[in-house]
């Protein structure tokens, strides 16, 4: 972990002392049967040892970003949560390990479908006195229904071109706490984790 942290802070560094914002992207993955609790004890671990490495490197924490997971239980866990306790346990981790100085809090959606990573977005945005900005960065959560609308056909074009901007509009709604619910229907809610994903 403290390699993977101390390689995360030189590529923050290396981006600055070129002109560029890094995003830095302490991930913890969802696989396994464990619970929020557990989730968020190892994510503050993770979390507080990136943030002494970008420390320890110089990196000029205004002049980041940062892409952390949410708070969830394991992929395999009995034990399932609301978005709003998601939303509590993502919050009160970031609190208690990240500087405020971080420019923004870029979450990634991590194997949740669709309408998961936006309706608990939405749930963290509905939390006030956060001091930095909360908001996206999806993949797959972004994604996913567009590229199966679009299947390589050009007659799909359009199609797949309304599927990525219902859902962009659905996160921006999210970002601001404003999102309503059940945009992208059944395609939304489909499953987008990959157990033992490999980058």
């Amino acid at each position: 972990m403290k390699e993977q942290a101390w390689g995360l802070a030189r590529y923050a560094a290396i981006c600055q002392a070129n002109g560029l914002v890094p995003i830095v992207e302490p991930e913890v993955l969802m696989d396994g049967p464990h619970d929020i609790e557990y989730c968020a004890k190892v994510s503050e671990h993770v979390f507080a040892t990136v943030v002494k490495a970008l420390h320890d490197n110089g990196v000029f924490l205004e002049g980041a970003l940062l892409k952390p997971n949410m708070i969830l239980p394991g992929s395999d866990s009995k034990n399932k949560t609301t978005p709003h306790e998601i939303a509590s346990y993502t919050v009160r981790t970031l609190k208690r390990t990240i500087p405020a100085s971080i420019s923004g809090i870029m979450f990634l959606s991590g194997g949740q479908t669709e309408e998961e990573a936006t309706i608990n977005l939405d749930a963290i945005n509905k939390i006030t006195g956060s001091p930095w900005p909360l908001s996206f960065s999806y993949g797959r959560a972004l994604q996913a229904s567009c590229i199966e609308s679009w299947s390589g056909k050009p007659e799909n074009v359009k199609k797949a071109q309304e599927v990525l901007l219902q859902r962009a509009k659905a996160n921006s709604e999210a970002q601001l706490g404003k999102y309503a619910g059940g945009a992208g229907g059944a395609s939304a809610n489909v499953s987008l984790f990959e157990k033992d994903y490999k980058y």
